[in-house]
């Protein structure tokens, strides 16, 4: 049985099961600073704005995770101090350089009635049974948000493609990559989708 909870609001310090999934769930885009997951865990946990995330707790662990913002408020924020204590000062440098930009944008709506659904993940071995769906639909039903968007998903990512759209999120654009990041990262165009109340 999962307990689905805001992050602020859970009896113990979720951040490092966050990073967990967190450092699972984005590899192709942190791989650059470390291979190794629980180095890359240990750089991210500070960056977390608790009172933006949602969990899933599965016996005390953290199995699931999203943040829901108005688009304006930051879901994470990074330390550089803290990066380049985890990652070294060159390649915690860089994270706080490129990963600032890519992490900490706000999308602005209109008159608040949208919210923005980000850093959808779940633990490996939880995978498939239907941990994020019950997390985005906790999200829908306790958040006062008319619409909500999810804006940058990867196009080869099936999975989340699907259930996305299994929960009713329509996509509403599609931004190519361009070919020679496309070809390094593995994916061709960022998709993103809403749902409507």
């Amino acid at each position: 049985m999962l307990n689905m909870v805001r992050a602020d609001q859970a009896e113990f310090d979720v951040r490092r099961g966050i990073a967990e999934i967190f450092a699972e769930g984005f590899t192709q885009w942190l791989g650059f600073f470390s291979k190794d997951p629980n180095k890359i865990a240990e750089a991210f946990a500070h960056i977390f704005v608790l009172d933006q995330f949602y969990v899933a707790l599965h016996k005390g662990q953290v199995v699931g995770m999203a943040a829901c913002t108005d688009g304006t408020s930051l879901s994470v924020k990074l330390d550089n101090k803290e990066l380049r204590k985890h990652l070294g000062f060159y390649k915690g440098t860089m994270a706080g350089i490129f990963l600032k930009k890519e992490f900490e944008t706000s999308f602005v709506y209109p008159l608040h009635e949208s919210g923005s659904i980000e850093f959808v993940g779940t633990a490996v071995e939880f995978r498939g049974q239907g941990v994020a769906s019950q997390l985005i639909r906790h999200i829908l039903e306790h958040t006062p948000y008319k619409v909500y968007l999810i804006e940058e998903v990867a196009d080869t990512n099936i999975p989340a493609m699907k259930l996305y759209q299994k929960l009713g999120f329509e996509e509403y654009k599609r931004k190519q990559i361009p070919m020679k990041r496309a070809k390094n990262i593995g994916i061709n165009h960022i998709v993103s989708l809403r749902y409507t109340k």
